[in-house]
């Protein structure tokens, strides 16, 4: 993680937490993890692999949850021990929060959980840094406080990231007008697929809109986000979570390439 922080603070760019949203088997997210370590460093842009070691909210009892906890945890270990980047995971209960630190660099707190004070509260005495995603019932505002359950904790490594407000029963929706308010309290993410989620579809499997992948990066770019969070895969549509808003990682370098250089304007500008 120092030398993660030290290729942050020596870049212009954003960082970007990237990988599959759930962790299926070792050679998938080895073959994910090398292609985003090939593109980020001719990008120099940091990078934290992520992928869930358990898959705790499904809207159907026969969902995918995982390859089991320390299965999946070991695949997470062994991708940050090869190619040498830190990795995040989510937890959902106070045990995991122990357990995960054992394999993980950062440990990120659902959206719907962020805030259950217990969980942040274990997270944060991991002494982890901490990524807490902004509830979809909750104000960019309110998150000062689950940050600050991470600073007074002792823990000062917090991260916020916002994935969107529930707009009706099925759709989110991004206001960018938070970003500015939420980097007050922390480094700030743009959850980028999460955000053009379609939830609480009848069949009960999520719907997204990852055509528009690009369009929500580029205006978190422009708003000024510190970093960028994307689940990706070789074939969103075999994937076992999240498949219908995810990026198709041959899509990948083409995208980050473009962002990137609208960083740079950015900065330039700013």
């Amino acid at each position: 993680m120092n030398q993660f922080v030290k290729r942050q603070s020596e870049s212009n760019q954003f960082f970007l937490l990237a990988g599959p949203c759930a962790i299926e088997g070792e050679d998938m997210a080895m073959r994910i993890a090398e292609q985003l370590v090939k593109v980020t460093d001719k990008l120099h842009i940091p990078l934290v692999f992520k992928g869930s070691f358990k898959k705790a909210n499904r809207s159907r009892l026969d969902s995918f949850t995982g390859i089991g906890d320390e299965k999946a945890l070991k695949i997470l270990r062994k991708v940050g021990e090869a190619f040498n980047v830190p990795t995040v995971t989510d937890i959902h209960d106070v045990a995991d929060a122990t357990m995960a630190a054992e394999y993980v660099d950062v440990l990120q707190i659902p959206a719907f959980l962020v805030r259950q004070t217990d969980l942040v509260v274990a997270a944060a005495n991991t002494g982890k840094y901490v990524n807490l995603k902004k509830g979809q019932f909750m104000s960019p505002e309110s998150m000062q406080h689950a940050v600050t359950k991470v600073t007074e904790s002792g823990n000062s490594n917090a991260w916020i990231t916002d994935r969107g407000t529930m707009f009706g029963y099925q759709d989110m929706v991004v206001d960018f007008r938070g970003i500015p308010v939420m980097k007050s309290f922390a480094p700030t993410i743009l959850d980028v697929t999460h955000s053009l989620q379609q939830p609480n579809q009848a069949s009960g499997v999520t719907g997204g809109r990852p055509e528009l992948i690009e369009t929500m990066a580029k205006a978190g770019i422009a708003a000024g986000v510190d970093g960028l969070f994307m689940e990706t895969h070789h074939d969103p549509s075999t994937a076992k979570s999240d498949g219908a808003n995810m990026l198709s990682l041959h899509l990948l370098e083409g995208l980050l390439t473009r962002l990137a250089t609208l960083r740079k304007t950015v900065n330039e500008i700013s």
